[in-house]
């Protein structure tokens, strides 16, 4: 299915659902302002239900578009609700799925539309915010587009990681940050400790949004064998995480020797400090983790 027939479902299933969210839930959304109405921008929200993907397309005024693994549209149902929603799938097997996935997001982000994904990379499943990987920090890098972050409460107590049917009537807020802003780094796109630093910028927006613990490891390593259920957009936006750039990983695994996320084998991201009202890259002079950059945020912004 490509992008154009994705995007002919999405006005009607928005007409459908949204209303019908609005009836089921009572809903919150702070900062929606902060979404630019026109151009591109990269929504990364946390991610503790598997309604996430569902509410916040539903309930923006412009069009979400997620990538979706492909095997769960593999029945007429998710067929039709998940592409409605704007998910594209993507077939993750083969070497060059991550690039793909970052290509069809670039191309999505380039022609001014709104792309969503979970820096997380999977639902967290015990309701805590996990470290985030670096493929929100590379599209920001590539494209321009800001990064808004999403803090979403009450998604989890409506249907849990276990739960069959979702529980009606509950509050649920969305809270959508200010835009970070990345482009003056555009030119260090593959410097390891940049995209580091930027994701940990994005996952303190969140944690403030939201209010979650933080937890300085990956959500996808403390899943059980048995834990292996997740959300479409999820589970594909894993391979884009997974996505190369000149033959070095970024999302954790090692390349020539070091990790290119900048959290392995004790090296900890550099720190963005502020200086007279303008941004400079400094070194770190110790090793530190991804918590510690938590702790000491630079708040960018766009407009």
């Amino acid at each position: 299915m490509s992008d154009t027939e994705v995007g002919k479902l999405y006005p009607v299933a928005k007409a459908v659902l949204t209303p019908l969210f609005r009836a089921s839930w009572r809903f919150r959304l702070e900062g929606v302002d902060n979404v630019p109405e026109h151009g591109g921008a990269i929504l990364c929200p946390n991610h503790t239900s598997v309604l996430d993907s569902f509410f916040v397309p539903a309930l923006l005024p412009r069009r979400v578009t997620y990538v979706g693994k492909a095997e769960y549209m593999d029945d007429w149902k998710t067929r039709k609700l998940f592409p409605a929603l704007g998910m594209i799938p993507i077939d993750r097997d083969g070497g060059d799925a991550g690039e793909r996935a970052l290509a069809t997001a670039q191309r999505l982000l380039e022609s001014g539309q709104l792309f969503g994904i979970y820096p997380e990379g999977t639902r967290s499943r015990d309701g805590r915010l996990y470290r985030g990987h670096t493929g929100p920090a590379r599209l920001a890098l590539r494209t321009g587009a800001p990064i808004i972050p999403i803090g979403i409460t009450g998604a989890r107590e409506v249907m849990p990681p276990e739960a069959k049917l979702p529980k009606l009537r509950l509050p649920v807020t969305i809270r959508f940050g200010r835009p970070i802003d990345a482009s003056r780094y555009a030119d260090r796109a593959d410097d390891r400790l940049v995209l580091r630093q930027i994701i940990d910028e994005v996952m303190f927006e969140i944690r403030e949004l939201s209010g979650q613990e933080y937890v300085d490891e990956y959500a996808n390593k403390k899943r059980s064998a048995t834990e292996t259920t997740a959300t479409p957009a999820a589970t594909a936006t894993d391979a884009l995480h997974g996505a190369t750039a000149n033959g070095a990983a970024v999302n954790g695994s090692a390349a020539n020797g070091s990790a290119a996320n900048g959290s392995a084998d004790g090296v900890g991201p550099a720190s963005l400090e502020r200086v007279e009202g303008e941004h400079a890259f400094v070194e770190a002079t110790a090793p530190r983790s991804s918590a510690d950059a938590l702790r000491r945020p630079i708040r960018r912004s766009v407009g």
